[in-house]
């Protein structure tokens, strides 16, 4: 149905520009990890550990092209892992569980829009065999999160509530709807703040100033997809799994090097923002 199509479309667009908004920066929010890990000043400097960082993506992206299931699944444990840093002093078990949320319980009433936004990105045959693995998981995934919930009411009210509408946000919109609110509402946000909160005036600035350039490039793709299609209506647009596919593989290659550097900041014992 054309209605229906276009209503597809409608939410892909809108999740495409806020995530290039919203959810970008937070990555790009890198260069500050750069600069306190390796001393990162000068061009040659930033162009050395630019050069590191797309590489480790480029890796990302080889594997897809090879992989392609055993990239659905890494990218799938890598994002609940990385998910699950954003509670507070929370134990593993709550942190493995917060984190899977958007990923394991929009398989519970959303199993088919699931399994083809997965199609989309790592292809139909990766998305059957993944999928399903999913959908089984998902009902304990929610008994589990309830109860993670009534124990964590008991340390901070807040916290539970926060975890409770994160819960019903994936078991309820549809996945990529869940997943767009969740990374740009909340777990974008909170890592800027965090982030930010570590520095001095001073250098909340550079890092803000520093971040723009990579968020700029961002925004700039975006604005030439729009000027390319010349005021279409978005049935002009590229093809839904194309943008899903990029979308997603995009953050996938970017979240590894994310995650190396966040990993290295915290075994030296500082504070990470995630």
């Amino acid at each position: 149905m054309v209605g229906g199509e276009l209503s597809a479309l409608t939410e892909l667009a809108m999740a495409t520009v806020l995530i290039a908004l919203l959810g970008v920066p937070h990555g790009a929010l890198d260069v500050v990890f750069a600069r306190r890990l390796f001393g990162t000043s000068n061009f040659k400097e930033w162009a050395v550990f630019s050069v590191l960082y797309v590489g480790v993506a480029s890796i990302v992206v080889g594997v897809w092209f090879v992989m392609p299931t055993l990239f659905l699944t890494a990218f799938l444990v890598s994002s609940a892992l990385h998910f699950g840093g954003d509670p507070a002093r929370a134990r593993m078990p709550a942190r493995i569980l917060y984190g899977g949320a958007v990923i394991v319980l929009p398989a519970l009433w959303h199993s088919v829009e699931l399994q083809r936004l997965l199609g989309y990105v790592a292809g139909p045959a990766s998305a059957s065999l993944v999928a399903p693995v999913l959908s089984q998981m998902a009902e304990a995934w929610l008994a589990l999160t309830v109860l993670g919930c009534v124990l964590q009411a008991r340390v901070s009210k807040l916290a539970a509530l926060e975890w409770a509408a994160l819960a019903a946000l994936a078991v309820a919109a549809p996945p990529l709807m869940a997943f767009t609110i969740y990374f740009c509402a909340m777990h974008s946000p909170r890592h800027v703040l965090k982030t930010l909160a570590d520095l001095s005036r001073g250098e909340a600035k550079r890092a803000v100033a520093l971040a723009l350039w990579p968020s700029a490039a961002v925004w700039f793709a975006i604005a030439a997809m729009l000027w390319w299609s010349g005021g279409k209506p978005l049935q002009a647009w590229p093809a839904e799994a194309d943008v899903i596919q990029v979308i997603f593989v995009g953050l996938a290659a970017l979240t590894l090097p994310h995650m190396l550097l966040i990993a290295r900041d915290r075994r030296l014992g500082q504070r990470s923002p995630a």
